[in-house]
């Protein structure tokens, strides 16, 4: 199960690196002409000249309960030009890796986002410098105390980087704030949790505490506050780029799936 587990993670890591090699690798022609959205059993498919899409690796129906994600999804298709390039299609990506998982990875995505809760990033506070410090305790403090009225837990942040348990309490009443949730909604936020390093901004986004752009912000604190004193790197501003298209498409994903 942990292989699967990586496997739906692979799109986390769709950075310079891998952009550099996916380039040096001739991109298949684009097959269609027409695109497509159409109401079946079940929800939503994307078609393809009339032929509904299919997941690239175990050829599995590709059916959305959404309308909006499969729009989405088309809008990726249509986008493309004559040949078709992955990297540009994150809603695609998203639904295929959690289609392709299927229904047996759902108690391994509730615990990957629990994990990251359990030392989440807003948990371990600077030493120094006191500007640094200043910032983390206004940004991710409100953050911690809106998702402790919120769920009725408590936490507790620690300096330094020392493992620091979080109260078992806490944790149980997180995960089950998961139970009900299906494998589109926890693979969105299982993305989300890996691109901001943050199972508590991830919970708090779904739960509309938080807005994407605070999540973001607030998941780069510490980078912004580097790239203030040290200025900016070229390769990690592309990178960072990268994942604010998979953030946002993951964010998409579930805006569609709220009751």
């Amino acid at each position: 199960m942990r292989d699967q587990l990586e496997d739906i993670q692979k799109h986390l890591d769709d950075g310079y690196g891998r952009a550099q090699e996916l380039d040096k690798v001739e991109l298949p022609l684009r097959f269609y002409k027409d695109v497509g959205v159409a109401p079946v059993d079940g929800g939503f498919v994307v078609t393809l000249d009339g032929r509904p899409t299919r997941t690239p690796g175990r050829k599995l129906p590709i059916v959305v309960p959404a309308a909006g994600i499969a729009t989405t999804m088309a809008e990726e298709w249509a986008a493309q030009g004559e040949r078709i390039d992955a990297t540009t299609m994150p809603t695609v990506r998203l639904i295929n890796s959690a289609i392709e998982s299927g229904e047996e990875l759902v108690p391994a995505l509730r615990a990957e986002i629990i994990k990251f809760a359990g030392g989440d990033l807003m948990l371990y506070r600077a030493e120094a410098p006191r500007e640094l410090v200043a910032e983390q305790e206004a940004v991710w403090d409100n953050a911690l105390v809106a998702l402790a009225r919120h769920f009725g837990v408590r936490f507790q942040p620690t300096v330094g980087i020392v493992h620091q348990e979080q109260p078992a309490a806490t944790l149980s009443r997180l995960a089950e704030e998961l139970e009900s949730e299906n494998l589109l909604v926890l693979t969105a936020l299982v993305s989300i949790t890996g691109l901001t390093g943050s199972g508590l901004l991830a919970l708090g986004l779904w739960h509309k505490l938080f807005t994407p752009d605070h999540v973001w912000t607030a998941a780069h604190l510490d980078e912004d506050f580097q790239i203030g004193q040290w200025g900016q790197d070229e390769e990690a501003a592309y990178r960072r780029a990268r994942r604010r298209i998979e953030f946002d498409a993951a964010v998409g994903v579930l805006d569609h799936l709220r009751p």
